[in-house]
């Protein structure tokens, strides 16, 4: 417990230094380290040694997601269309 009350403490430290409050913080922490993740995720991913299933399962996030990110990056991914139009009449 000791550890969880010190990184209270420096949340709640920081929060009065920088005028946000604890959630912001917190929320901002949770971007910065997301985001992280997912940078590194993404090198897998240029690089072919993860398949997007292996990398949303370790982000714990949608593969819709995931490609919308890619998409706001503008990383080049192959879009499949799953829609039917060759259909014969």
């Amino acid at each position: 417990m000791k550890g969880l009350q010190q990184i209270k403490s420096e949340i709640d430290l920081f929060a009065i230094n920088s005028n946000k409050t604890e959630l912001e913080v917190v929320d901002a922490l949770h971007k910065y380290y997301f985001n992280k993740a997912v940078t590194a995720e993404i090198k897998h991913y240029k690089k072919k040694t993860k398949k997007v299933a292996q990398i949303t399962k370790d982000l714990k996030i949608s593969h819709r997601r995931f490609y919308k990110i890619l998409e706001d990056k503008k990383i080049a991914f192959t879009k499949y269309n799953k829609s039917s139009d060759n259909v014969e009449e």
